[in-house]
């Protein structure tokens, strides 16, 4: 196959490449600064039309994963920043898929599962959940995470692609031993004795083991009958004290300072970040993975933490 990848120089973006790579798989990445790499990186300004569009022409699958980091203040300039180079990013994109004589046979393309609301009562899957926005009582800045997705997969939408299938992956945060992702953050926590819960530790945490989060995708590639919005998502979110208690058991520690919310926004502002990554409650679950027969390695916390580490051990 040939994978097409734009703004896969990301974690997310580098573990897919490395995925299919592996395989013998074709992988082209398209990137506003393209790295010398085991696989082909080619410019795109993630904007314009321009020569990466003949990459996409006869392509087997284009993953979508452009977009600025939300690992920052939500000041305005970065909130137009979040917010175009998701819209641009992925608009481009369907324009140059309907300019395609051979288009690529199925475009998945990155959402979030932050578009769901902000809730402990129920978890929210594609049939039932509850998209967020209207929660009483929650910051600005939550409301701007979501309307931002729903404006990302408005902008997927806009495009009548007969010969493409469309698939919109409201992903949970991938969990990778690779250094700099989210596990190394929380794992680094952890190894410093700061990693109790944050809050009062009701919030979910919603997950993807990385050997799921691979496997979850070949099979979105291969069952034609998929389309739309689709969570990637452990079934077994679990709250935010219980998360990081499993994380200290597998790392081998008892001890996690735990951050209480004024310490958290106070923290966020010196870290150039948002408290939202941390205290929003994510209960999202994946029903159509689960309803299709997808079977996943690792559905709970416990033992996807436990092969992290080890792995997380063996690569340093």
């Amino acid at each position: 196959m040939k994978i097409v990848l734009p703004g896969g120089s990301g974690q997310v973006g580098t573990i897919l490449a490395r995925w299919y790579h592996q395989r013998g798989d074709e992988v082209v990445v398209l990137s506003r600064n393209p790295q010398p790499a085991r696989w082909r990186s080619v410019y795109w300004d993630a904007c314009n039309q321009g020569s990466w569009v003949e990459e996409l022409d006869g392509a087997d699958a284009v993953i979508n994963l452009a977009g600025r980091s939300v690992n920052c203040r939500y000041n305005r300039q970065n909130r137009d920043l979040i917010r175009n180079s998701r819209v641009q990013s992925t608009r481009a994109i369907g324009r140059a898929i309907t300019s395609m004589s051979d288009p690529p046979r199925v475009w998945l393309q990155s959402s979030t599962a932050t578009i769901y609301a902000h809730r402990y009562d129920a978890a929210n899957d594609e049939f039932t959940g509850l998209l967020g926005g209207n929660e009483p009582n929650v910051p600005d800045t939550w409301r701007f995470s979501i309307d931002v997705a729903r404006s990302w997969e408005q902008v997927t939408d806009e495009f009548a692609l007969p010969d493409t299938r469309v698939v919109k992956l409201r992903s949970a945060m991938t969990m990778s031993p690779d250094e700099g992702g989210v596990f190394d953050t929380l794992l680094g926590l952890v190894r410093r004795g700061l990693g109790g819960q944050s809050g009062d530790g009701r919030q979910y945490v919603s997950w993807i083991h990385d050997r799921d989060f691979l496997r979850a995708i070949d099979w979105i590639l291969e069952k034609e009958h998929i389309a739309g919005a689709v969570n990637l998502a452990s079934p077994n979110p679990v709250p935010n004290a219980e998360f990081m208690r499993s994380l200290r058991d597998a790392w081998g520690t008892t001890f996690g300072l735990p951050a209480t919310r004024w310490m958290l926004e106070a923290g966020a502002v010196f870290l150039k970040t948002e408290t939202e990554l941390i205290l929003k409650s994510r209960r999202v679950v994946p029903g159509i993975l689960l309803k299709d027969g997808f079977e996943f390695e690792f559905p709970i916390w416990n033992d996807a933490a436990g092969d992290l580490c080890e792995r997380w051990r063996s690569m340093r």
